[in-house]
């Protein structure tokens, strides 16, 4: 706390949880009664609190208090209005029928509800181990204990499928937030870059993790920047092909085989986790915590390392690297996509306006008529797929990504703002936390 000057007494109250609680509960199934534990952490700074629901066989207290310490100074970076916290239910859902699961999730959503951060001060989202059908089932519990708040309690939950007022862009949000973070951080000149560039087109890329968030990072940079995806690495091992991965092919092979070790168009090593330890320009954990760490950072060979994950660079890997001058783009800000779009989605469920409504067509309309006066003016027609592309008046997800992208460039600019105001924070993680934490503290 020495860089932010606070008040005596105000960093302790900062970092105290307001609501750490613990639920118990029992559900009948297969003949028997189970019995299951489940904990949030709720930090009331600012109302609602966000916080997603994971479900893990090694989930416990702690750890949930820590991540709802981590959302609130997220939200706070990001400018979000929402307080922090996080849930959590002690499960493995794979050794449950989804019918099971639906019983066991309304169990807990009726005791989350009894708690004082019930529906219309929260808002919860998926996490590990949940998704879109879990958070559908909790906004229907949510419903049915507030039936006369319809508005709130749909807007409580997010994460959740477009027929259930779910929003478009919502399953890619993470994964497009770490392609926002690392394009605005190369359009700075403040930035060291890759050796001097400042685009992705072809840098070698390594990225660690294929799920949601490694999957669409890795799709967005290759078709959209032209950088080389080169590496991926999951638990079992990793493929690599130094002229790029197809990201789609590779996708469904996954899908098919359950593991992406065997793929055609690469070089598989399997049970070697040395994959992030391969030559790039920008390496990508999107998978576990503490992922470098003091005996592999001296190995890394990248010039940018933006952490997708939650934690993957240890205190000890972060000094190391920062003394090697490899650039960290910390956490905090690089995976805040996915709260930026759930917060989209909460304003998209209060006013009852999907995105897009009340201007697509009149942008429509305006964009025909500049089309038509260039093509008067200049004697030739566009090609029809470039007209076609131009006279969209902007669908949800055009809107979403656009305010994705927005946020992501600002709150970039207030990290890195910071940093040349204060060269003494040192590096942009440092920055970041005092730029969320001096929010939190004025609110």
């Amino acid at each position: 706390m020495s860089f932010l000057d606070l008040p005596e007494g105000l960093p302790e109250r900062i970092i105290q949880c307001n609501s750490p609680y613990t639920v118990r509960f029992g559900v009948r199934l297969r003949g028997r009664m189970y019995s299951f534990i489940g904990w949030r952490s709720v930090r009331e700074h600012c109302e609602p609190v966000k916080g997603d629901i994971r479900y893990a066989s090694n989930a416990d207290a702690e750890e949930v208090e820590a991540l709802a310490a981590l959302m609130t100074l997220k939200c706070s970076l990001v400018d979000v209005p929402f307080g922090g916290s996080k849930g959590a239910l002690k499960i493995d859902p794979r050794g449950w029928t989804p019918q099971e699961l639906e019983h066991i999730t309304r169990r807990f959503t009726q005791e989350m509800n009894k708690r004082p951060d019930r529906a219309r001060r929260q808002c919860v989202g998926s996490d590990i181990g949940t998704g879109e059908r879990e958070m559908a089932w909790m906004m229907d519990e949510f419903r049915r204990a507030n039936p006369t708040d319809v508005v709130t309690s749909g807007a409580c939950v997010t994460g959740k499928p477009l027929s259930k007022g779910g929003i478009a862009g919502r399953a890619e949000s993470t994964g497009r937030g770490v392609q926002f973070a690392i394009q605005s951080s190369l359009r700075d000149t403040r930035t060291p870059g890759l050796d001097g560039r400042r685009n992705l087109k072809g840098a070698s890329t390594v990225i660690q993790g294929f799920g949601n968030v490694g999957y669409h990072a890795a799709r967005f940079l290759s078709e959209e920047d032209d950088a080389r995806v080169t590496v991926l690495a999951e638990r079992d091992g990793y493929v690599a092909n130094p002229e790029g991965l197809s990201i789609e092919a590779l996708k469904q092979h996954q899908i098919r085989t359950g593991s992406i070790l065997g793929f055609d168009g690469a070089k598989s090593i399997a049970g070697d986790m040395c994959g992030v330890e391969q030559p790039c320009d920008v390496l990508i954990p999107a998978a576990m915590e503490n992922a470098i760490h003091a005996e592999n950072a001296e190995r890394m060979k990248a010039h940018l390392v933006v952490e997708a994950a939650n934690g993957p660079v240890t205190f000890e890997a972060d000094e190391i690297l920062r003394s090697r001058g490899v650039t960290i783009l910390p956490d905090l800000y690089v995976n805040a996509g996915g709260v930026v779009v759930s917060y989209f989605e909460r304003v998209k469920n209060l006013t009852h306006i999907p995105f897009g409504l009340m201007e697509r067509r009149r942008r429509e309309r305006g964009n025909h008529t500049i089309a038509t006066a260039l093509e008067r003016m200049t004697g030739k027609e566009s090609p029809a797929d470039m007209r076609d592309e131009f006279l969209e008046g902007g669908a949800e997800i055009d809107l979403v990504r656009s305010g994705l992208e927005d946020v992501m460039r600002s709150t970039w600019t207030r990290i890195a703002d910071l940093m040349e105001q204060q060269p003494e924070l040192g590096d942009y993680r440092t920055a970041a936390y005092v730029a969320s934490i001096r929010q939190v503290a004025d609110l």
